[in-house]
């Protein structure tokens, strides 16, 4: 099922959360369990069954990351997981850096951390560009659609979350 056609939206990267929130509001309420309680069963479960997906598209679509991943995969686009193996090429010398601050930290040389610190803060700042980013893209394939566009949106996507596991780990370094 389309989860902009449960909402009543047309398919966009762009959602103004306000109104998608109102529609979710108001959608929700014509399929409220108490309007059905007096149904045949199978007309309860049908509700029930909306809801839930109702609920599904509202949660995927309210998040500019879920609702990028969900546009692409019903355009055909293969997401698939980031592996750590996969690194941008433009991220190839700080990737090569953080894991020698990584191994001197591990090797009890404290010493290293302020270096961590600094690429959280680097890899920080890198989310919020692709973020904006995203968001640019987002508005470019709204106002003119194509597969170009799209191809450029997963490869931010991917770049992206690998910056943020990059991230996590830079954390959870620096918080033991």
């Amino acid at each position: 099922m389309d989860y902009y056609r449960v909402l009543g939206l047309g398919p966009q990267l762009q959602l103004n959360l306000n109104e998608l929130q109102q529609l979710f509001y108001a959608r929700s309420r014509e399929l409220h369990p108490d309007r059905f309680a007096r149904a045949e069963v199978s007309i309860r479960d049908a509700a029930l069954n909306e809801s839930s997906l109702l609920n599904d598209a509202y949660r995927t679509l309210r998040d500019p990351l879920s609702r990028a991943e969900y546009f692409l995969k019903q355009k055909g686009f293969d997401i698939g997981l980031q592996g750590t193996k996969d690194v941008p090429p433009e991220l190839l010398e700080e990737v090569f850096d953080l894991n020698m601050a990584l191994e001197e930290l591990k090797s009890g040389d404290e010493s290293a951390r302020p270096q961590l610190a600094k690429a959280r803060d680097h890899f920080s700042a890198l989310l919020v560009q692709s973020d904006l980013e995203l968001g640019q893209f987002f508005v470019a394939h709204d106002a003119s659609p194509g597969e170009q566009l799209l191809k450029q949106i997963r490869g931010l996507l991917n770049r992206r979350r690998y910056i943020q596991n990059l991230l996590r780990d830079v954390n959870g370094y620096l918080s033991n």
